[in-house]
């Protein structure tokens, strides 16, 4: 299985609307530095980690409380061969009801084992799903990474 693309479910007891609106709110979970807007469909946005990563994200699925998916346009990822690994790759985030609780499964498709950046990159998503998108949702406070100073 090589081109299983990296998943990772969290359940809660929070109603779809508070988890749909948690993910569409990524500077409070995945990194402040963020440029565009991550709200209706079509809108487009850029994230930077530094000189590390920088990748664009354009909303192209919404459904209200059950689904969002963004499709990256754009990626420079510095600590790969392939720096622009990412680019077409698609984001998702699916909300759904299961044994009394909201469940949300992100799948970034495309994020596979066989490409290079796929262990670090799903370690990051664990941490970023499992910890501060869960937070978010079950506290109102994520632990994105911080804004910083470009000058």
């Amino acid at each position: 299985m090589n081109d299983q693309n990296f998943s990772a479910t969290i359940s809660v007891n929070k109603p779809a609307t508070e988890v749909f609106n948690a993910i569409n709110n990524v500077t409070k979970w995945w990194t402040e530095n963020l440029e565009g807007s991550s709200h209706k469909l079509n809108d487009e946005f850029e994230v930077r980690f530094g000189d590390v990563h920088y990748s664009k994200q354009k909303l192209v699925e919404l459904v209200p409380d059950k689904k969002v998916v963004w499709l990256v346009t754009d990626s420079k990822l510095n600590f790969l061969s392939n720096k622009e690994e990412w680019t077409g790759t698609k984001i998702s985030f699916e909300i759904f009801r299961e044994d009394h609780k909201t469940q949300l499964r992100f799948t970034h498709l495309g994020l596979v084992p066989k490409i290079e950046c796929y262990g670090d990159c799903s370690n990051a998503w664990s941490d970023y799903i499992n910890n501060s998108l869960q937070n978010l949702i079950n506290t109102g406070k994520g632990q994105p990474t911080p804004k910083k100073n470009n000058g």
